[in-house]
């Protein structure tokens, strides 16, 4: 970012050679250049302003108020899927497509159905083994030493 001081004389220059423009009734092309130069300076200390007191008032969040958490989901076709989702002590069954997103059902929470803790939700059989393996392996290696 240039030095605050450089501002200045640009300024000064800019509205000295709209004051020669003015004067001249054929205004140069240097001046007309100066001109969207300044501008554009303008433009974009302004937006350097705006980032800046952006990060200093933080970003403005309300935040949930219901805690929502997906079970699971499956898809069904090219865009379309159906969503277990969990609100309170209860399951809500939505179809969702790319336009819409509808409630086919809900039911009581079931906890016999959730995944079991040592796999985390999401994870395929693959990368539940790979995980294990690497588990046992960093565990091995730091009892042998």
């Amino acid at each position: 970012m240039r030095n605050r001081y450089f501002y200045g004389p640009v300024i000064a220059l800019a509205l000295s050679c709209n004051a020669l423009a003015a004067e001249n009734s054929v205004p140069s092309p240097s001046v007309g250049l100066l001109q969207i130069i300044t501008g554009l300076m303008l433009v974009l200390g302004l937006v350097v302003v705006a980032a800046w007191l952006m990060k200093r008032l933080g970003p403005m969040t309300t935040g949930n108020k219901i805690p929502v958490k997906i079970i699971g989901g499956i898809n069904v076709g090219n865009r379309e899927r159906v969503m277990v989702v969990e609100i309170a002590d209860q399951w809500l069954i939505l179809g969702v497509t790319a336009n819409s997103i509808n409630n086919l059902g809900s039911m009581p929470k079931q906890e016999d159905l959730l995944p079991h803790p040592a796999q985390p939700p999401g994870m395929d059989p693959f990368s539940a083994w790979l995980k294990r393996t690497v588990d046992k392996r960093t565990a091995d290696r730091s009892e042998t030493k």
